[in-house]
């Protein structure tokens, strides 16, 4: 493992749950690849803004129980953890927003670059998701 990766990590995540965007995408380089969980892939950080604009909008999450893992040369990491959500506003081609709560476990897999994010691949069961909050 390579501590220098593991710490960008450790820091990217930290601005999320600060909910510290300006920090957050400072951590990404400016042609960031982003591939959206069982869905498209998105390049660059104004598309990765875009979506945490809608994601913050629509979603208040906070990421617990992280474990980071990273290779030996700092280039690439993993992260797994459980996402504790409310469900704010209806996303299009979603269920119905009515501040449903959710727990969902999840995981991300990021390639480094000079010290910041140029990927990131996030994954959840979307199936769960839609059975916690249709309930």
């Amino acid at each position: 493992m390579n501590q220098n990766a593991i710490a960008i990590i450790e820091n990217y995540y930290a601005a999320f749950n600060a909910n510290d965007m300006d920090r957050f995408l400072s951590l990404l380089t400016d042609d960031v690849v982003h591939d959206i969980n069982q869905g498209s892939r998105e390049t660059g950080k104004e598309a990765f803004r875009a979506f945490m604009d809608r994601m913050n909008r629509n979603y208040k999450e906070t990421l617990v129980d992280m474990v980071i893992m990273s290779n030996g040369e700092g280039t690439r990491a993993a992260a797994e953890f459980v996402v504790l959500g409310e469900y704010l506003k209806t996303d299009e081609g979603l269920p119905e927003a009515k501040g449903q709560k959710y727990r969902l476990p999840a995981g991300a897999f990021f390639d480094l670059r000079e010290g910041k994010v140029a990927r990131i691949t996030n994954y959840y069961n979307l199936e769960d998701w839609v059975g916690q909050v249709s309930q």
